[in-house]
């Protein structure tokens, strides 16, 4: 038997809801013959008699009721994925995208980007090494340099500062040795930056970086970390003043071609606004206003 067309089942259903084809032809906008016609060769294609046609209509056959109630059941998950679809798909998406640390920093302060009655969903996501926006809408991606290549809109933001942290019970304890990040997921110059100044010195490294502040607090040693990071952990203190060598700006980058829409644009300005507002804290701004901090002079 050939595979019944569902269009065929949608008029079955209304033919046998109204009791005829009148009715049938007054939802579906169909001719009257027409659908007599089509039913006729559903029963053919199905070789079962579906109605008992007479001057008052059409009534069901024994069949006819059978398969009604399996097209009843179909209506009811069709219209089940459809809503289950429509809610999915609702609201649009705005990502935001950058490392780990600036994730975490979205992270605490979504209620400042995406409220109750904002029509967009909001998705955050770590942004890989060497990621562009060449190919992905709907995102803002949050980088250490301004992109040079693709078909992106660039605005400069705040200034990242890094420092050297120890565990806050260790503050008097002279010549610890050095954490870092693992060269084999190392990117940024930050990461890299224990390596290359202090490779001896360094017995405890990991490729994880969201754990490196982690080892520092437990007393592992002294690392780097971004100062609106380990500024805010009060189981860490900063040792003397930020490098200078690793601040860099921050920059926004959304996809030249999501700018103009209303829940990109708003994300953005919302972003940016949060960043400016913690201006002195991602400078390295904080800490001597919250807690010493360890002087140089005790680094091995």
């Amino acid at each position: 038997m050939s595979e019944v067309d569902w269009s065929d089942l949608q008029l079955f259903f209304h033919v046998a809801a109204e009791g005829g084809l009148a009715g049938a032809a007054a939802i579906t906008g169909a001719s009257a013959p027409t659908i007599g016609r089509r039913m006729l060769a559903l029963e053919r294609a199905m070789g079962r008699t579906l109605f008992i046609r007479s001057q008052q209509g059409y009534r069901l056959a024994p069949d006819g009721m059978v398969l009604f109630e399996h097209v009843q059941t179909i209506r009811r998950t069709t219209a089940d994925i459809t809503r289950w679809h429509g809610d999915a798909f609702a609201l649009p998406i705005v990502a935001i995208a950058g490392d780990i640390w600036l994730m975490g920093f979205v992270a605490e302060n979504t209620s400042e980007l995406r409220g109750p009655a904002d029509s967009f969903r909001l998705c955050c996501k770590q942004l890989p090494a060497g990621g562009d926006l060449t190919y992905r809408h709907g995102m803002i991606g949050l980088f250490h340099s301004a992109p040079k290549t693709g078909n992106v809109a660039v605005r400069k933001s705040v200034t990242v500062a890094y420092a050297v942290y120890r565990a806050a019970n260790l503050a008097l304890e002279a010549g610890l040795p050095w954490v870092s990040i693992g060269t084999e997921v190392a990117v940024s110059d930050a990461e890299k930056w224990v390596f290359r100044n202090h490779e001896p010195q360094i017995h405890t490294w990991t490729n994880a970086p969201a754990v490196l502040a982690r080892l520092i607090a437990g007393g592992a040693g002294r690392g780097v970390l971004p100062a609106f990071v380990g500024d805010a952990m009060p189981t860490l203190l900063r040792e003397g003043e930020p490098i200078e060598a690793l601040s860099h700006p921050l920059w926004l980058a959304v996809n030249d071609d999501d700018r103009h829409r209303p829940e990109m644009r708003l994300a953005l300005d919302r972003l940016a606004n949060l960043f400016k507002h913690h201006e002195d804290r991602f400078a390295g701004r904080l800490a001597g206003e919250t807690r010493p901090s360890v002087r140089p002079a005790v680094r091995s």
